[in-house]
């Protein structure tokens, strides 16, 4: 048997509420698929599991919000029995358990009423004491009490929710982890004339944007200072060996989300750009799924055409690491001895210092410099 839990989708994620069961007791399912959708303070999650087999038990109600962490479900691996039916327990035993108010359960002994034999009027089927005084009586019981309609939440609500989370995220950032900060001026001459070369013999849907070529060199980058790859879990840095390119995506009401792009230093460009057009789609409509959201091993944040020219990022806990890049802006540029004007973009890592120090994150810029250089090979 195995536990599917309330993941931690998040550093700072404590709660998640289950908003809907994707399976059913006896559905198989496998290792990768959804089994639930989760509601977080930043998104409506798609919950993967990591195990494959039978689903036995659902052991939580859409709508309740729980602690990371607690059990959700139980799943009977490929090959297992079912889980053993509950132990038979006796009336008082039975009667302990069922959802009932002390009154109802008091007056319940007294008239000697069964009150596994009543179907309470309260919330949720909870058993009045006006429940039992009919179910004495040999009378109807009484109409159940009309649940109350969920709360809508406001759209404010939601962003400051939302707001809130990331203040709380990035507070436990900049207090535990000791930041430090390099930048460097890149020449994107060569990358921008590759990629407008590149795009004229593409449809429109296929083109590449330059935010491509930045996230394929920070993942090749981060191959050669792989200290930088990592998490810093339990006092200590525990190195990824995949690398899953976190992508901070403003979503459209405020806020902002950054989830894993797998393995990007393995996909060609059109791959990446595929899958970067999707994540952000799926980002802005609240369908990340949590490996997604779990699984990022350093990130990357771009403020685009309309931002500034430079960005100074606060890490993402647990993660070690984070290169922002500002907008590309034309600048007087030396080469050989000559003054020319270049597409210039200020690329700058934040690192944490119990991991790193200058000298090592320095080569992480270097080597993202140098590969944009080079964007054919990239």
């Amino acid at each position: 048997m195995a536990e599917f839990v309330m993941p931690a989708l998040g550093a700072d994620m404590s709660a998640g509420t289950l908003v809907e069961w994707r399976k059913r007791p006896g559905d198989p399912i496998a290792r990768g698929e959804i089994i639930a959708d989760v509601h977080t303070d930043k998104a409506d999650i798609e919950v993967e599991v990591f195990t494959s087999g039978i689903v036995d038990r659902l052991l939580v109600e859409p709508g309740q919000k729980v602690p990371v962490g607690t059990p959700l479900a139980i799943i009977r691996e490929d090959g297992g029995a079912p889980a053993p039916a509950p132990e038979k327990r006796g009336p008082r035993e039975e009667a302990a358990r069922i959802l009932a108010s002390p009154s109802a359960k008091s007056l319940a002994d007294e008239l000697g009423v069964d009150l596994a034999a009543i179907h309470g009027s309260g919330p949720k089927g909870r058993i009045q004491r006006r429940d039992v005084e009919a179910a004495a009586r040999g009378a109807a019981p009484p109409a159940p009490s009309p649940a109350p309609p969920p709360a809508a939440a406001e759209p404010g609500d939601a962003q400051a929710a939302m707001r809130q989370a990331i203040a709380a995220a990035m507070a436990r950032s900049k207090r535990e982890i000791p930041h430090f900060y390099l930048s460097e001026s890149i020449d994107l001459s060569a990358a921008m004339a590759w990629l407008g070369h590149e795009n004229l013999t593409r449809s429109v849907q296929d083109r590449l944007l330059p935010g491509v070529l930045m996230l394929k060199a920070v993942a090749l980058a981060l191959r050669e200072v792989p200290e930088l790859n990592a998490t810093w879990q339990g006092g200590s840095l525990v190195r990824s060996d995949s690398i899953h390119v976190g992508v901070a995506t403003f979503l459209r009401g405020g806020g902002l989300v950054a989830p894993a792009l797998h393995d990007a230093d393995r996909q060609s460009l059109d791959e990446l750009m595929g899958a970067f057009r999707d994540l952000v789609s799926r980002a802005r409509a609240g369908r990340l799924r949590s490996s997604e959201m779990s699984d990022p091993t350093s990130t990357v944040t771009s403020l685009g055409e309309r931002g500034s020219e430079s960005v100074l990022p606060i890490i993402f806990p647990p993660q070690v690491a984070i290169v922002g890049f500002g907008r590309v802006v034309e600048r007087p540029w030396v080469s050989d001895g000559q003054v020319l004007v270049c597409p210039v973009v200020t690329a700058t890592l934040a690192a944490d210092h119990r991991v790193t120090d200058g000298h090592r994150a320095a080569a992480l810029l270097t080597a993202v410099n140098r590969l944009l250089q080079e964007p054919e090979g990239l």
